[in-house]
């Protein structure tokens, strides 16, 4: 490990400050360098090629800023992980819910956005003989979280509609990091099905990398977004109730980064 470890988390929101919370937990003493990217086109509406060259530019960022490594706390942009080229390592979450999926799950429902579901990485990773696979897009519920109405009426009735298919699943995996947000929302539909969050696996590798931090006082957390800061702080408050300090970071186009 390096002498001085920074690990930057990038998500186009605030569904990875769930990412950072159980960090917090786990690994207190490990800087992190948190960048959300709001301020660009979502993750879900780009290109593959887009998105790459998007997060290859994001990355070297972070590495000028001090990180020694990123994870992406976004499931969307976790599905071109293996095309970047960066100068620092990088770690997509999707293997991590993968992974997180009991072996003995017969029947395992997948909620995602659109990109995370179309791409296919769960429905390939968790198929098996035996193993009944559903995948529901699950779209409007992030928007949801973000803007506050968590539990509200519009809320439960997208909840409703989405999860009905996934009435007899073993296993749902939450592939967006900000549903674990809405966990009890979840329960509450399917009382009978495993929650699965990828983000609490990512955690524990990662906290497994620092072992010596573990125990250490609390290290200093750097928020930066490309959006707007103030909407990124009631976002983190509403869906967290996580306080945070965010600094607005200069905003250009991919092409202009890489001039």
């Amino acid at each position: 490990m390096p002498a001085k470890p920074c690990l930057g988390i990038v998500d186009w929101g605030i569904g990875g400050v769930g990412l950072l919370n159980d960090l917090d937990r786990l690994v207190p003493g490990l800087p992190v360098l948190y960048w959300s990217d709001a301020g660009v086109t979502p993750y879900g509406r780009m290109s593959a090629d887009e998105l790459a060259g998007r997060l290859t530019t994001v990355v070297a960022a972070l590495a000028r800023r001090g990180a020694t490594e990123v994870v992406l706390a976004c499931n969307a942009a976790s599905t071109v992980a293996g095309r970047l080229h960066t100068p620092i390592p990088v770690e997509g979450i999707i293997a991590h819910g993968i992974a997180s999926v009991p072996g003995d799950a017969a029947r395992v429902g997948v909620v995602g956005g659109r990109r995370t579901i179309a791409a296919g990485l769960y429905r390939r990773g968790l198929d098996r003989p035996g193993r009944t696979m559903v995948c529901r897009v699950a779209q409007p519920l992030s928007a949801h979280i973000e803007a506050g109405r968590t539990g509200s009426p519009r809320f439960q009735a997208d909840l409703a509609r989405i999860v009905a298919p996934l009435r007899n699943v073993d296993a749902l995996v939450l592939a967006c990091t900000h549903y674990p947000a809405a966990a009890r929302w979840f329960a509450a539909a399917l009382p009978h099905s495993r929650l699965i969050d990828p983000a609490a696996q990512l955690a524990a590798a990662v906290a497994a990398r620092y072992p010596h931090l573990r125990q250490t006082d609390p290290a200093i957390r750097r928020f930066h977004t490309t959006g707007d800061p103030d909407a990124m702080r009631r976002g983190a408050a509403r869906a967290w109730g996580t306080v945070l300090t965010a600094t607005a970071v200069e905003h250009r186009p991919p092409a202009a980064w890489a001039s």
